[in-house]
């Protein structure tokens, strides 16, 4: 249990920087570069993201190290980081030479120099987002405190990701409304068009190129603007 008051502290810190990052990247770095600060025994961090369709990808890391551990996972189909987002949420290795429940990755990421590890999953209620690994090139790094402490940092991380993520899809949306209505005041221009002409333009524009509608209104703006 976690009883330092100076470690909450610490945490509702992290917590409110990882809030005003201003993009899902930032506060992705931001999640490994602090949990090496935080977390006892870690000394390099990285955060797997589920992609489309079972697939996983590391987007934040604290040392190229990392990136080739994490892809070791990928291309052998297993791993304490895998077995996180998909199986238990908590995974803890304390000596790489003797791990049996990922004998290949274990093997070839002991030789990279990894001794220690600890997985764990990065989730909020409604969703599973990725997983957390920490790595350490010293034996049996992580004790009941330190997956403790992570246990707690992994919350607060899941939910700034969660929301990073969606202030990013609004600034998205926004910025496509944007454009497509400038796009709308350009075929309306063009073509003596009304409001809803130039929508309907855009839509038969998209349909007969197979395209999205704001990638369609993107070209047009682009077209305008090289004139």
């Amino acid at each position: 249990m976690l009883t330092d008051p100076s470690l909450a502290w610490r945490l509702a810190e992290i917590a409110r920087e990882l809030a005003t990052q201003s993009s899902r990247e930032l506060t992705l770095q931001m999640v490994v570069d602090r949990a090496v600060e935080t977390i006892p025994g870690c000394e390099f961090a990285g955060v797997s993201v589920r992609r489309g369709r079972g697939v996983v990808e590391t987007l934040a890391a604290t040392d190229p190290l990392v990136k080739i551990v994490d892809s070791l996972q990928y291309e052998l189909r297993e791993g304490p980081g895998l077995s996180a987002i998909w199986v238990d949420e908590t995974y803890v290795i304390s000596d790489m030479t003797t791990e049996a429940r990922w004998p290949r990755w274990a093997t070839r990421a002991s030789r990279l120099g990894i001794r220690s590890v600890l997985s764990l999953r990065l989730a909020t209620p409604a969703d599973v987002i990725g997983g957390l690994n920490l790595y350490s090139s010293q034996l049996n790094s992580y004790t009941e405190n330190s997956v403790d402490v992570a246990h707690m940092y992994a919350l607060h991380a899941a939910t700034a990701l969660e929301v990073s993520s969606e202030v990013d899809g609004l600034r998205s949306a926004l910025q496509s409304r944007h454009t497509i209505g400038i796009a709308q005041g350009i075929l309306m221009k063009r073509y003596n068009l009304d409001v809803d002409g130039s929508f309907a333009l855009l839509k038969r524009l998209s349909q007969d190129e197979n395209r999205k509608l704001r990638d369609v209104a993107a070209q047009i703006v682009h077209n305008v603007q090289t004139l």
